[in-house]
């Protein structure tokens, strides 16, 4: 098993484990504010991806990270599905738990997809849990069909995925990692280090092909997952980092397609990870955009999702 860098034990230090559906997620939550934000991470890292942003947002909000099941601190069963409805059960399951009634999501990459999910449900059932105020999605597959996917997610997607993930060379992981962020905002010091050791802890690397599907379901869930959207049935942002090559300027032009006057901030020059990458940038799109929304008590922490 890969160490555990300074950076990552200091992060696993300051949350905490707690069993939800019988899976053991790791949770980092801080912050007393009056609104709630559930910050949803991607695919193959974890909540740690949050941590640039993290004591800014705790400042504002009270703020709830987990790590979806499969990746970072989380338990890693070789055994269970990893598809979104199973990480959106298990983040429902984890408000409930909360006690949370009310919260705006916050959510990268594979998170957009299950934050979408998460959405669609409550269209279909208001009552089905937490109520959801807003969606902030960061660079994902809003729009499935026009995510462009790395070779190496072809590959591990492939029937020799469960050969090929346990064997990813460290190279070719960090190559793929980098072509992602921006061409000025390549990752800073350790940050590759701190990727590799979460993708490797608790033997990540023997399930990475099965978490590495979910853009395969996505395509075949696309209308359940825009469909919410499209209905604007809660305000959404989109803070989109233009040059990441997965999920781009491209997307970002394919959602004002597909969704009227989409609401987008556009970071040119930034890549994959707009928190990492562009944190102050992104903190003012989600404040300004989250104040704009009001809080429990100004619109009732039980009203519903209307039609």
């Amino acid at each position: 098993m890969e160490p555990l860098t300074p950076a990552l034990q200091r992060w696993q230090d300051q949350g905490r484990y707690t069993t939800v559906q019988g899976q053991r997620l790791f949770v980092a939550e801080a912050g007393q504010g009056d609104s709630t934000l559930l910050l949803v991470h991607g695919y193959p890292t974890s909540s740690y991806d949050w941590h640039g942003v993290w004591n800014a947002l705790a400042a504002r909000y009270h703020v709830i990270a987990p790590d979806l099941l499969g990746m970072g601190f989380s338990d890693k069963p070789q055994g269970h599905a990893y598809r979104l409805q199973d990480h959106a059960d298990l983040l429902d399951a984890l408000l409930a738990q909360r006690g949370v009634q009310r919260c705006h999501i916050v959510a990268h990459d594979l998170g957009v997809s299950v934050a979408q999910e998460m959405l669609a449900r409550r269209i279909e059932q208001p009552q089905a849990g937490c109520r959801i105020a807003s969606l902030v999605l960061l660079n994902g597959g809003v729009c499935p069909e026009a995510y462009a996917p790395r070779p190496i997610q072809h590959l591990l997607s492939s029937p020799l995925g469960r050969w090929v993930g346990p064997h990813i060379p460290r190279r070719a992981f960090e190559r793929t990692v980098a072509g992602l962020f921006g061409p000025r905002t390549q990752p800073p010091d350790g940050l590759l280090d701190d990727f590799w050791a979460l993708l490797n802890h608790g033997q990540g690397r023997r399930i990475s092909h099965q978490l590495g599907r979910f853009y395969i379901e996505r395509m075949a869930l696309r209308d359940r997952l825009v469909a919410p959207l499209v209905a604007q049935a809660v305000p959404v942002r989109l803070i989109n980092g233009s040059a990441d090559p997965n999920s781009g300027a491209h997307m970002a032009r394919r959602y004002r397609e597909v969704v009227p006057h989409a609401d987008v901030v556009a970071l040119d020059g930034i890549g994959h990870w707009p928190q990492i990458e562009a944190p102050m940038a992104m903190l003012q799109a989600l404040h300004g955009f989250v104040q704009s929304i009001g809080t429990p008590a100004q619109d009732g922490a039980t009203a519903t999702i209307s039609r």
